[in-house]
């Protein structure tokens, strides 16, 4: 018997017994009965247990500490107390594990900071409860997506040699004796003697593989662990995060955008369907509205403009930005908001960026200033997702390669896709924290994801 089966079943376990095991979230004791806050982790709301008296051991019960771990079996009762429907009157309980009285989570609220200071603990709290509950569901939810339309579900390679952004931000992995680094005649470090022959990193997306598998396959997507040797203390970013990037062959930009907008309200769907609780929570304790800005962006058709036209809506906007938008520049945080939250009061996909500030597979307008690349504005977030159609003539991949300093030696496997079958296709990415903080209300990154790897910290 668990909690779940308990909340979503429980008339038909009135005036039935039944066997729990779980932790005291809360202990209340009077002098001739007492109320036990109870919770096996199934389920978001604790279940009240009432114990009196009449238990042999009642003098040992009241001493049970909050954060142990009890085996309880008691009758199923309707409950007197408004807005609980039912609670277990208890006829044993058993204490299976102590906690100390130094147990650092007690009931009462702490502070986001103090908790990431004990994060092997926080999910025992209210709050991260509801946060990894809707963490896993949403990871679910994706995976159905994707499944139910025929997807395949790629595991791209944790470890290698090419850097897909050529950002030039990666974790080197290395077998080499860091104390005695082997030198070529140039003095620099010889990659020979390493473990692959050459110098590897990890990944920072898997994209470029995804792309290898949309042309066998079609339709593919990867969803997992990308790193970032970014020295960053932002809010919004780590070290170690969640990715998740289809590939779509036969996919130009505009079903580009349909896939990317479909696939966030189908989870935005299922996440208020399947974790009513923990939303409840969420928009009552972290953000106010929460629940009417995942409804609002469920009913709402995104507005498509393209970057120049974005620019335009800010210049003449009655409105003084802290950084003048510009035409050949990336957006700020402050225009975002403006374009979702002002302006159209929607999902806002902003397309056809210049050239000279995106990445070099993506496909080059005809106006050769531009290129087919799309950002996925939303109200309350800014900026969600991000993807392009991917340049699939080769004479011009190889232009773009040269002017970007890509190496075409490194990427001759990614190249050749142009010269063996090679089709439109696009996709797009999404850090998957980024989709929890908009989820839940939570700001920072550090309180989605149950470690995070940061500048300085690397801690459990």
């Amino acid at each position: 018997m668990s909690d779940k089966d308990l909340f979503l079943n429980y008339k038909d376990y009135l005036d039935t017994e039944v066997e729990l095991k779980g932790w005291i979230k809360n202990h209340r004791k009077q002098k001739e009965f007492g109320f036990i806050s109870f919770s096996d982790g199934t389920f978001f709301t604790p279940i009240q247990i009432v114990y009196d008296n009449s238990l042999d051991n009642f003098s040992e019960i009241e001493k049970y500490h909050i954060g142990s771990s009890i085996k309880v079996i008691g009758i199923v009762v309707k409950s007197p107390k408004e807005g609980q429907d039912f609670e277990i009157k208890a006829k044993y309980i058993e204490l299976l594990g102590d906690c100390s009285e130094d147990y650092p989570i007690q009931p009462k609220r702490h502070s986001r900071e103090f908790l990431r200071e004990q994060a092997y603990l926080r999910p025992r709290t209210n709050l991260f409860q509801a946060v990894f509950r809707i963490r896993s569901k949403a990871a679910f939810a994706i995976h159905q997506y994707f499944q139910d339309k025929n997807f395949i579900y790629l595991h791209a390679p944790l470890i290698t040699a090419s850097d897909c952004e050529g950002a030039g931000e990666m974790f080197h992995v290395s077998s080499l004796n860091l104390g005695n680094i082997p030198k070529n005649k140039d003095n620099n470090v010889d990659y020979s003697k390493d473990f692959f022959g050459k110098e590897t990193s990890l990944t920072v997306s898997g994209q470029l593989q995804a792309e290898t598998f949309a042309l066998a396959y079609k339709n593919v997507y990867t969803f997992g662990p990308t790193f970032r040797a970014e020295n960053s203390n932002t809010k919004t970013h780590a070290a170690e995060f969640w990715m998740i990037e289809p590939e779509m062959a036969f996919c130009d930009l505009e079903k580009d955008m349909d896939v990317m907008e479909d696939m966030l309200k189908y989870v935005v769907k299922y996440i208020l369907k399947n974790c009513k609780e923990e939303i409840d929570f969420c928009d009552k304790f972290v953000e106010k509205g929460l629940k009417d800005k995942l409804n609002n962006l469920i009913k709402t058709k995104a507005v498509r403009i393209t970057h120049k036209d974005a620019i335009d809506e800010l210049k003449k906007a009655d409105k003084k930005f802290e950084f003048e938008p510009e035409y050949g520049e990336d957006l700020a945080r402050e225009h975002e908001k403006y374009l979702t939250e002002e302006k159209y009061k929607s999902p806002v996909f902003v397309y056809d960026w210049p050239k000279d500030i995106k990445a070099f597979y993506m496909r080059l307008n005809d106006d050769d200033n531009t290129v087919a690349a799309v950002d996925l504005l939303v109200p309350g977030s800014g900026e969600l997702m991000g993807g392009s159609q991917r340049e699939e003539r080769y004479d011009v991949l190889v232009k773009r390669m040269k002017e970007m300093n890509v190496s075409l030696d490194e990427l001759e496997w990614y190249l050749n896709l142009r010269l063996y079958g090679g089709c439109v296709h696009s996709g797009f990415g999404m850090g998957f924290e980024r989709l929890i903080m908009y989820l839940t209300g939570i700001e920072n990154i550090r309180d989605v994801i149950p470690y995070p790897r940061t500048p300085g910290n690397c801690e459990f």
